[in-house]
């Protein structure tokens, strides 16, 4: 089975309580939205950080990319709030 490792920053992070973790995914072909909405179903701190996709971003191995990407063979997938400037 395929699995990713999910790493959060920010206030992802405060929420759920963890800086990373791996999770299997239910197939190469699965979506980060689809992913996202399946780790918000955990409810708790997972809910409340994963609950409106539009506050995220994401990256794949490093790579910004939208949350209708499959995450294929992909080893990293980072969740984060949008990076403002200053």
């Amino acid at each position: 089975m395929a699995a990713v490792t999910l790493v959060y920053f920010a206030w992802v992070r405060e929420a759920i309580g963890r800086d990373e973790e791996r999770v299997d995914l239910v197939s190469p072909d699965e979506t980060i939205g689809e992913l996202v909405t399946r780790l918000a179903a955990r409810g708790g701190g997972y809910a409340e950080a994963l609950a409106d996709p539009d506050r995220l971003r994401a990256a794949l191995d490093q790579q910004f990319v939208g949350f209708d990407q499959a995450i294929g063979t992909a080893r990293e997938l980072a969740l984060f709030p949008p990076v403002t400037g200053g």
